[in-house]
């Protein structure tokens, strides 16, 4: 079964940091860019990075650069999401997506066809 399962979400203070785990069952995931979408209450869903199959190129959302770091361990079939000076407008369940692409890094729902279940992440003030 081909499936996306994210980790790592929980409580932290703002100015703390969290990693994000994105582990992918399917061979095939370790040929697809990968990306990191969230949804706080009441919102949208928005982009909040991507990379592409081997790690070469990668994209943010403003909001997140320089605070936010993806990568991934193709061996492990995992992308992560590094996440420091979190925010309290950070606060948002945080979705693992894949296009079926290897170097689709936009930012467009409609373009990522696996989702995993999301993991909460709460920042305090």
């Amino acid at each position: 079964q081909v499936q996306l399962v994210e980790s790592g979400g929980g409580l932290v203070q703002a100015g703390g940091s969290l990693r994000l785990s994105c582990a992918a069952s399917g061979r095939i995931f370790s040929r697809y860019a990968r990306g990191w979408f969230r949804q706080a209450p009441g919102k949208d869903r928005e982009f909040v990075a991507a990379i592409s199959w081997n790690g070469g190129n990668s994209n943010y959302a403003d909001s997140m650069k320089g605070r936010f770091t993806i990568s991934r361990d193709n061996i492990k079939n995992t992308v992560y999401l590094q996440m420091n000076s979190l925010k309290p407008e950070d606060t948002a369940v945080y979705y693992c997506a894949a296009p079926p692409s290897s170097v689709y890094i936009g930012a467009r729902i409609s373009e990522y066809n696996y989702w995993g279940q999301g993991t909460q992440v709460t920042v305090s003030s």
